[in-house]
């Protein structure tokens, strides 16, 4: 027998989706190209080109202009020392024109009249061209007049060579040490060139110089006259985008604007200015005029940057030595220990224990009656061994009796223990100096004494022999 089993359509596709399901899945490879950036390449600074240095002699008055074909080199490192006076004046430490391009080393010099003060040099991007003034002295109330702008000047060609300036047109200074050949940074009239000595190297155009005054007044006022100290204290803040620095980062920082304070800063790129080979002082240039003879032009030595020392960690403290002296209190070698003096303590008034024994003729008389010692608060007395006294004889009661009444006889004036914290005790009251003798009657009217009085009279006679 046999059984012929169909399958409709509608049941065949059904079979075929759930053998499909359990099927392995298709897997299907895709490749794409990831591009990364390359890391900025790292600015380094070209060796710089040899450079002759000289002293100039500053003239006394505003120099004429000279238009020179190339920009000057970026700046170098001289660090000014101490001045040698108050009143003297860093002089040079920037780029003079002297036919071509030199290093006018700084010196510290006095006003050659009283009243005179320093003109820094002067830079001008214009005509592709660079209008320079060189840094002079200038009489009290006589300002600073920059070129013309219509003025025309005889072009002056670098005998040493150099680059076109690179920047917008205007006033400038030339850019920092290790920047790249022929750019220049936008700053304002009068300012000195030292300002970006510690500024990063740049690469590009985007460096500038900007003006942030900032006035400090301080008055000082004393009894014996009044005396007003006026410090202007002027800044700058020299700014660069990132894309103008070497490295990459945006830079802004405030640097004073005496050239001096600015110079001293620590650079970031050391190349140092050479020394004048000759101490005699050259003629500042004079369109016109032939060059005077300059010396031989030296390297420039790059240092690398030395890190700010960081500031003397303090010393671990050290745990106090058991048992040990202070250090403010440890006597010097040799010396021995002083005793420290003695603190007075508040003496109170201390009775002799004579005076708080009882006497044997109160005891006799009253058992109640006892001289109370004081009772204050004292201070730990020092302990102090008792005397040994000798054993007394044995008094017969009677006879002592007898001897305290004859010693009342007379008035005394007993001396109470005064104590500072308790009131005296009141004194007791004398007795009679004479007593009369009680007779008491035997019931055959004579007249007997007491046996008390005859016991006293017995001990008198006694006393009498």
């Amino acid at each position: 027998m046999s059984f012929k089993t169909s399958l409709t359509p509608l049941a065949a596709a059904l079979v075929a989706a759930l053998l499909a399901g359990c099927a392995q899945p298709r897997l299907v490879a895709v490749r794409a190209d990831v591009g990364m950036n390359a890391p900025a390449p790292v600015w380094t600074p070209p060796p710089p080109r040899p450079a002759i240095s000289v002293y100039i002699e500053p003239p006394m008055v505003q120099p004429e202009p000279v238009l020179v074909d190339v920009a000057p080199p970026p700046m170098l490192v001289e660090a000014p020392p101490p001045p040698p006076m108050p009143e003297a004046v860093w002089v040079g430490g920037y780029w003079g024109w002297q036919g071509q391009w030199v290093w006018c080393a700084g010196r510290w010099l006095p006003p050659p009249q009283p009243g005179y003060h320093w003109t820094q040099p002067y830079y001008e991007h214009r005509d592709s061209a660079v209008v320079y003034v060189a840094g002079h002295w200038a009489a009290a109330g006589v300002g600073f007049v920059p070129p013309a702008p219509g003025l025309r000047l005889s072009l002056q060609i670098s005998i040493g060579g150099g680059d076109r300036p690179v920047g917008p047109p205007g006033v400038f200074v030339p850019p920092p040490p290790g920047s790249r050949s022929g750019l220049i940074v936008p700053a304002p009239i009068g300012t000195p060139p030292a300002v970006v000595v510690s500024a990063p190297p740049v690469v590009n155009v985007g460096m500038r110089v900007t003006n942030n005054n900032v006035t400090n007044n301080i008055t000082r006022n004393t009894t014996i006259n009044n005396i007003t100290n006026i410090t202007n204290v002027t800044n700058v803040t020299v700014v660069a985008p990132p894309t103008a620095t070497a490295n990459g980062r945006a830079f802004q920082n405030d640097v004073p604007a005496q050239a001096h304070l600015a110079a001293a800063l620590p650079a970031q790129v050391h190349a140092l200015a050479p020394h004048p080979v000759s101490t005699t002082p050259v003629a500042t240039y004079s369109a016109g005029h032939p060059p005077p003879a300059l010396p031989s032009a030296q390297p420039v030595r790059l240092e690398a940057a030395a890190p700010h020392p960081a500031p003397p960690a303090a010393p671990p403290a050290r745990a106090p030595e058991p048992h040990a002296m202070p250090q403010q209190a440890r006597p010097a070698q040799g010396m021995e220990f002083a005793q420290p003096a003695a603190v007075p303590q508040p003496q109170h008034a201390m009775p002799s224990p004579e005076a708080v024994r009882p006497r044997p003729q109160d005891e006799q008389r009253s058992p109640e009656y006892r001289p109370q010692a004081p009772q204050a608060h004292q201070a730990p007395q020092e302990f102090r061994p008792q005397e040994m006294r000798p054993p007394q004889p044995h008094v017969d009661p009677a006879r002592e009796a007898a001897r305290n009444d004859a010693a009342h006889a007379q008035p005394q004036h007993r001396e109470a223990v005064e104590a500072p914290s308790h009131p005296p005790q009141p004194k007791p009251p004398a007795k009679p100096a004479t007593q009369p003798e009680a007779k008491h009657n035997d019931g055959h009217g004579e007249h007997k004494p007491h046996r008390k009085d005859e016991e006293r009279r017995d001990s008198r006679n006694e006393e009498a022999r």
